[in-house]
């Protein structure tokens, strides 16, 4: 559950930003392995022009999925064939006007707004675990907290803090709220808040390869939606980190934290936030090993992702994949804007840089 990145002091934390790593001679080879991407060519299919409202048709095609850049972390590679079928896709993240309508409607109470139940959560945890003291058991989520200076960037911990009373209507804590903000994505919200809002709407959560896909927007194997021109160069592109992470944001592109959908220029499909703004929840389970297993098929047509989870940094816990960086994202530390940078949270975590579009197939 998400409670448990603070119950033990945040040291495994992944649902957040983690420090880029050099890969090895191998990898840089696989990287080299690019194919230009192959969409279909019909011209304007009738599913183009009946897209539901607020979403957009992206064409069926094939590439090269994984990293494609100096920055690609073990688990995105090696790179391998795939093939997608068209779909539609949200043009935005969801918003918090969107998921109240949601709310007022079911009735649905998040994660983070429900009682803890700690023999749940201990199921998740190492064996023997010790429960923590009731005052710590209470309704909250996880929400960013800047430092006061640089800090080791593998100890998530400096800069997550567990806020009781946290949660989608009060991003920042018991105090704040989201008036004024109802054109800003959703907080807050888990794997499984998201599931039940995509059923309620008739949708889904994209897989990991749709997701890419789209992203992409049209271009020939792009590293970021908006092209190739680097991060430090594009301020104007997207809500990320500019700056010292996580202690100094010169808000070069007009935002501190989250900001409203559509601030930012549209990728090639004309989807908006594929890059920055909030992490984004995948339908997919995350697997430290995907990609290898993947490459032994050869080329999968609409991959859903490995059978089962596993994440070495907390072996006991369940993931599920998300994608598209957040406003916390800095080339430094993160660079979760790549359009092929994967991580990763347990399905019952939120935080306040963590949200959700859907898609729908084609019938």
């Amino acid at each position: 559950m998400l409670y448990r990145f603070y119950l033990l002091s945040l040291v495994v934390l992944l649902a957040a930003c983690s420090p880029k790593e050099t890969n090895n001679e191998a990898d840089q080879k696989s990287l080299s392995s690019t194919g230009k991407a192959k969409r279909e060519t019909q011209a304007d299919p009738p599913a183009k022009k009946d897209a539901p409202e607020g979403m957009v048709y992206i064409p069926g095609g094939t590439f090269a999925m994984g990293g494609k850049s100096d920055q690609a972390d073990e688990d995105e590679l090696p790179r391998h064939e795939v093939a997608v079928s068209p779909f539609f896709i949200d043009q935005t993240e969801v918003t918090n006007k969107q998921f109240a309508e949601f709310v007022k409607e079911t009735g649905y109470k998040t994660i983070a707004e429900r009682a803890i139940d700690w023999e749940a959560m201990a199921q998740q945890l190492p064996p023997n675990t010790p429960k923590p003291p009731d005052s710590v058991l209470q309704a909250g989520s996880l929400v960013f907290k800047a430092t006061n200076g640089p800090v080791n960037l593998r100890d998530y911990s400096q800069w997550w803090a567990w806020t009781i009373g946290a949660d989608w209507q009060h991003p920042e804590g018991p105090k704040s709220s989201i008036e004024g903000k109802e054109d800003h994505p959703v907080v807050h919200v888990s794997w499984d808040d998201a599931v039940e809002y995509a059923k309620w709407a008739g949708k889904r959560l994209p897989t990991e390869a749709e997701w890419e896909w789209a992203s992409m927007g049209g271009l020939d194997d792009p590293k970021y939606p908006w092209g190739n021109l680097e991060a430090e160069q594009s301020f104007d592109k997207a809500n990320f980190w500019q700056g010292f992470f996580p202690y100094k944001n010169t808000e070069e592109d007009g935002f501190y934290s989250t900001a409203p959908v559509k601030s930012f220029p549209a990728n090639g499909y004309g989807l908006f936030d594929m890059a920055g703004n909030v992490w984004e929840w995948c339908q997919d389970k995350y697997h430290v090993s995907a990609y290898e297993q993947a490459k032994e098929q050869g080329k999968v047509t609409n991959p859903t992702g490995p059978r089962e989870s596993f994440d070495p940094m907390e072996p006991y816990t369940p993931k599920h994949v998300i994608r598209g960086g957040s406003f916390l994202c800095n080339d430094s530390y993160c660079s979760g804007y790549r359009v092929a940078r994967r991580m990763r949270s347990s399905k019952d975590s939120g935080f306040n840089h963590t949200g959700f579009r859907c898609v729908k197939d084609i019938k």
